[in-house]
């Protein structure tokens, strides 16, 4: 069993176990057949995973790497709020007619601020202080910006990413208002430690850990008998992340990841997801 796994099931226990239904309240998701999407949720589940030890994928069932480092690099490096540039369709139930999500995700990191340093957008703020001042505190980069959310398809979930240095290795923590348990969640922990890998290496750190924290944990209705039969499944050990040689951050590919015996359970039923 992974840590990633053994993380991921003790958090829907939680939530089956002890969550808090919003039945017969007004939500906004709904399915494809336009009934209300509820959901059983807990508030503010933190999980640590230590990259320098295991990378944090799931094999109780198979997470899309390739996919997931593609929109990753989608929003972190093309800055890219178009979804023209990404090859999954994830995201076409919110595009408009342009194809764009709006003012969300890649548009805000792609957007210059001035310093006494110079005029950095929040990525190459980043990798400036990584490189320049790696005991800084105020290493962060965030994509909630209050005065454009109503010009965004849908509120970033995944907003904010605070990085810190120790010892010479590099440790973020990832903040989610929002996260769909099934759909998204090992989906994001391993976008992120992928990116967290992707600071250390363009700015010579030792890879560290990273730390979810996660607002509003929640199943909906109609993945519950899914999330029950995939904790049935059978557990395999974590497979090992390869990364090509790449250190220039904007230079990364999706080719550039590979993990090495990767084992995982096979899900066969087709996952619903709320809009």
């Amino acid at each position: 069993m992974s840590t990633a796994d053994k993380i991921f099931a003790e958090n829907c226990k939680e939530i089956l176990n002890n969550g808090c239904w919003d039945k017969g309240s007004p939500v906004r998701p709904k399915w494809p057949d336009g009934e209300p999407a509820y959901t059983i949720k807990r508030f503010g589940l933190v999980n640590r995973y230590d990259l320098a030890k295991e990378f944090p994928i799931l094999t109780v069932r198979k997470t899309n790497l390739a996919a997931a480092v593609d929109e990753v690099l989608w929003i972190w490096q093309k800055k890219s709020n178009n979804i023209r540039e990404l090859n999954s369709r994830i995201w076409d139930s919110w595009a408009d007619s342009n194809g764009t999500l709006g003012k969300a995700y890649g548009y805000q990191l792609a957007v210059k601020h001035k310093y006494k340093e110079g005029e950095f957008d929040q990525v190459d703020r980043i990798l400036y202080d990584l490189k320049n001042n790696p005991q800084s505190r105020r290493i962060l980069a965030s994509m909630y910006n209050f005065a454009d959310l109503s010009e965004m398809a849908l509120y970033p979930c995944a907003y904010s990413l605070t990085l810190n240095v120790e010892h010479g290795r590099l440790n973020g923590i990832l903040n989610q208002r929002s996260q769909d348990m099934l759909v998204a969640n090992n989906w994001n922990v391993c976008q992120y430690a992928v990116l967290l890998h992707m600071f250390a290496r363009a700015s010579s750190l030792e890879i560290g850990e990273l730390v979810h924290v996660i607002a509003d944990a929640h199943i909906y209705d109609r993945h519950i008998q899914i999330v029950e039969k995939i904790l049935q499944n059978s557990f395999y050990p974590a497979p090992e992340l390869l990364i090509d040689g790449t250190t220039d951050f904007y230079r990364f590919k999706v080719e550039s990841f590979a993990l090495k015996d990767y084992k995982y359970s096979v899900l066969d039923d087709k996952i619903p997801v709320a809009i």
